[in-house]
């Protein structure tokens, strides 16, 4: 009995050397195995290594790189022909008079995303701001001269067209599902160097009160973004457009790895708006908010920091009309508490024009209810 119970030990150990051997250097030979020179890949579509990591986003880049297109624009400014004063109101008038100045070319560089088989490109409006003439060059040699279909400057997208067929079509990401920590793709023109794609994580999300926007609601990335990205595809790694490359923070003009993107969604929404009408229609109520600071919780006994004090009320606007004055308080819209100035007109922005907004206010220590019919944002041009 002992010495077939050693008989039995000794061959359950070379089996398992065996299998170890056999699992290690050929594992295509056990039953579900990978066959052999066959690349593995992920749920994401890029090619995985043996430790199951992804080695390679070439499919995703293939499908959307396509789509991202260079584009260049040339405005004529006037170059003064001897130092100007620092009076900007001397200048102007200097500037008109005949042979102060020269007329000469000046040239820019972004990139665009086409999103329609109907030719139609977005863009940053910073891109396209003030040019004189716009070309497009698009990853397969082919181009073309765009026109500006329309411009949204508070959200600073643009929309281009162009006239010629078999676009490549980028894909939104239908979910905007987005998080952070995701990684993602920057495709774009940076330098003028020609197309290119660099690689980082979603770094953050609904990033604000950064300055460069009226409307901001970045998507942050580490993803490398230099100048000329403006206006590129920012991916996921299936391909599918899920932001609008559109700034950097930098001391020194390179990318120092915080790269702000507009999300697909807004972006989405603003297209077709411009598409539709040429232009973005917003709601608006005619005051500015201003953030309820400690300071001014204390001055006007709040317990709390929640909604926003109205600054300002313009005259025969929507709020002039309705009755709210300087000094009321706004705690809710339509039933829904107010964190602060910003939330306040992002939620304003998408109420149907002509409806009516309900705004709970505090006025002089006493809550009462004003409805606002809601106007239309005029419209603003940035200067840059």
């Amino acid at each position: 009995m002992q010495r077939l119970w050693l008989i039995f030990a000794q061959a359950v150990t070379v089996c398992l050397a065996v299998l170890f051997l056999v699992s290690t250097l050929r594992p295509q030979w056990l039953p579900g195995g990978v066959p052999a020179n066959a690349p593995a890949h992920t749920a994401t579509g890029g090619q995985a290594s043996g430790t199951g990591q992804v080695s390679s986003y070439a499919p995703a880049v293939a499908r959307a790189a396509p789509s991202v297109v260079n584009i260049y624009t040339r405005k004529h400014i006037d170059v003064p022909l001897v130092p100007m004063p620092a009076d900007p109101g001397l200048q102007r008038f200097l500037r008109s008079v005949p042979g102060f100045t020269r007329r000469q070319d000046s040239t820019s560089l972004g990139s665009g995303v086409i999103v329609s088989a109907d030719g139609y490109i977005l863009t940053n409006y910073h891109v396209i701001e003030a040019a004189d003439s716009i070309e497009v060059s698009l990853k397969d040699g082919r181009h073309a001269n765009a026109q500006i279909v329309g411009a949204d400057p508070e959200s600073d997208l643009a929309v281009l067209k162009v006239n010629l067929d078999k676009l490549p079509i980028i894909v939104f990401d239908p979910n905007q599902s987005v998080q952070v920590g995701d990684v993602v793709l920057a495709i774009g023109n940076p330098f003028g160097v020609g197309q290119t794609t660099t690689q980082g994580i979603v770094s953050a999300l609904g990033r604000n009160r950064l300055g460069i926007n009226t409307y901001e609601d970045f998507i942050q990335t580490d993803a490398a973004i230099n100048p000329g990205n403006s206006g590129g595809a920012l991916i996921d790694t299936q391909g599918r457009l899920v932001g609008i490359n559109t700034a950097i923070y930098s001391e020194t003009g390179g990318s120092l790895g915080i790269g702000f993107a507009i999300p697909s969604g807004p972006a989405h929404a603003i297209l077709d708006q411009i598409i539709q009408t040429g232009h973005v229609q917003r709601g608006w109520l005619g005051l500015e908010p201003q953030d309820i600071t400690p300071d001014l919780a204390r001055a006007f006994h709040l317990d709390d920091l929640q909604g926003v004090i109205v600054a300002r009320v313009f005259a025969h606007g929507p709020a002039a009309q309705a009755g709210l004055q300087v000094g009321d308080i706004i705690r809710t819209l339509n039933g829904q508490p107010v964190r602060d100035a910003i939330d306040l007109l992002n939620r304003l922005a998408g109420i149907k024009i002509g409806s009516t907004a309900q705004l709970q206010i505090v006025r002089a220590g006493k809550s009462s209810t004003i409805d606002v019919a809601v106007g239309i944002r005029p419209q603003v041009r940035r200067s840059r």
